[in-house]
């Protein structure tokens, strides 16, 4: 893991706070889009009285760095699992109420991050780093110490949080097969293509129909106590999100009856249980599962995030 830091005046930079930073940059961000850590590590440097870049390679050295912070305030350059795991490692160690993260969006799953409200430009990002003001949110902890910031969804929906289309899928070749210029000139390596093409596209429909994936599901679920649906109704979705005041904010679309869509069933509480058939779901960007049951708790301004000021 590489480390650099650099120091500069405040006198440099009349917005420069006198913090000092630590930035960790995920392995991932750096290879999807170099350019954008390039400029986030320069106006951090520019900005702040002091500056440590850490380069962690995988995912035990981005947790040293993290650890290893000292009373540098921490500022992940990543997406949404690289906050994810920021936050995650500092709930399993008890850090989060004392330790407010600073994040830098960069990389290919974006959503949460711009759903907190962090900028999406680097440059602007950066900035609200160095000029922004500390923000308490809530935060689901379900009964595995799992942590979720934006949202449960049950099923998970394919595709949902950035993951990457099935092999073969807009066009692209899947892995190993021949490149469509070869089979042109050879025709044996057309055959070899389409075979292919025809194992990739029978895993993907296999993929599809694993039980749990999508569709209808008996659940029970549970608000602060109260039975909102039971297994007796098959629902089509149940979400759940961290609201504000330290409730979660639950709703349930069950399968409609006839023609008529009908209207969801809503609710709001501190503790949520789903349970039933075993059943996947999706926390932020992670799918977990299958699980029986399930209870997501509000942890009411567990963590800190910088905001843009105002």
């Amino acid at each position: 893991m590489a480390e650099v830091a650099t120091s500069a005046s405040s006198s440099a930079n009349s917005s420069a706070r006198s913090d000092q930073l630590l930035v960790v940059v995920d392995p991932v961000a750096r290879r999807t889009d170099g350019e954008s850590v390039r400029i986030a590590k320069d106006v951090l440097s520019a900005g702040a009285s002091s500056t440590k870049v850490c380069l962690p390679d995988d995912g035990e050295e981005f947790a040293r760095a993290l650890r290893r912070r000292g009373s540098r305030r921490p500022v992940v350059v990543g997406d949404d699992r690289a906050l994810l795991r920021a936050v995650g490692l500092l709930h399993r160690h008890r850090e989060l109420a004392e330790c407010a993260l600073s994040v830098v969006p960069v990389g290919p799953v974006l959503g949460l991050t711009r759903s907190l409200g962090l900028p999406s430009g680097a440059v602007a990002a950066a900035r609200a780093v160095l000029d922004g003001a500390e923000r308490r949110l809530d935060l689901l902890v379900d009964d595995s110490d799992g942590v979720v910031l934006g949202a449960v969804g049950i099923p998970p929906v394919a595709g949902h949080g950035g993951e990457g289309p099935p092999a073969g899928a807009h066009g692209d070749a899947p892995p190993g097969a021949p490149h469509p210029e070869s089979a042109a000139v050879r025709p044996w390596l057309r055959t070899c293509r389409s075979l292919v093409r025809t194992l990739a596209s029978s895993r993907t429909v296999r993929a599809a129909a694993a039980p749990g994936s999508v569709g209808p599901a008996r659940l029970r679920v549970e608000v602060d106590g109260v039975t909102l649906v039971d297994l007796d109704r098959p629902v089509q979705g149940v979400s759940v999100v961290p609201g504000a005041g330290g409730v979660a904010e639950v709703e349930v679309r069950p399968v409609p009856v006839g023609v008529a869509q009908e209207p969801p069933l809503t609710a709001r509480g501190r503790t949520v249980t789903v349970s039933g058939a075993h059943f996947r779901y999706r926390a932020d960007a992670v799918v977990s599962g299958p699980v029986g049951t399930r209870t997501w708790v509000v942890r009411e301004g567990a963590w800190g995030l910088t905001l843009p000021a105002g």
